[in-house]
């Protein structure tokens, strides 16, 4: 009990419960200096540093809700792969990554919307999905191709082949 009322003291002595106006200034960003080195050292004699950066592009997406469908995958002019899919089945494991591997080859020719039936019931029934995962190709808003369970890379790019024209 001393000991907590020693640290007490010491604390409300140290720091201030309230600060005196004006006298509080936020943070400033600083940038450090770049070490220079000697020609003969460990790291280049350069100042510049070099940062690497990735295009990130989102060729693949989760759908949130049925407006969210009607607009990214109905009214797209791109042509989409709609994966339906659900968190416990195991083949929609497996499907899943290599479908989204086989569509970002195609470097923007075709996106891809995922959905999961759990969440989206009344999706799965409007566009009559019986198993998982079904895969629908839709372009102009229709139904153009659709599969049923896991498929190997050559069947997946034939599809999309086809899907693209």
């Amino acid at each position: 009990m001393a000991q907590r009322l020693l640290l007490r003291r010491f604390l409300t002595s140290v720091i201030p419960r309230k600060l005196p106006p004006g006298r509080w200034t936020p943070p400033t960003s600083t940038t450090l200096p770049t070490p220079q080195c000697s020609p003969g050292g460990l790291t280049p004699s350069s100042p510049a540093r070099t940062v690497f950066t990735t295009r990130v592009c989102s060729t693949t997406f989760n759908i949130q809700d049925g407006p969210d469908f009607q607009d990214r995958v109905v009214n797209s002019e791109t042509p989409v792969v709609v994966d339906f899919h659900a968190q416990w089945c195991g083949p929609c494991k497996i499907l899943g990554p290599r479908l989204e591997k086989m569509v970002a080859k195609q470097h923007g020719k075709v996106v891809m919307a995922k959905v999961d039936i759990d969440d989206h019931t009344d999706l799965a029934i409007e566009y009559e999905v019986s198993a998982v995962p079904t895969v629908l190709a839709i372009k102009n808003g229709d139904v153009v191709d659709k599969f049923v369970g896991i498929k190997d890379e050559d069947q997946l790019e034939a599809f999309l082949k086809k899907l693209i024209g």
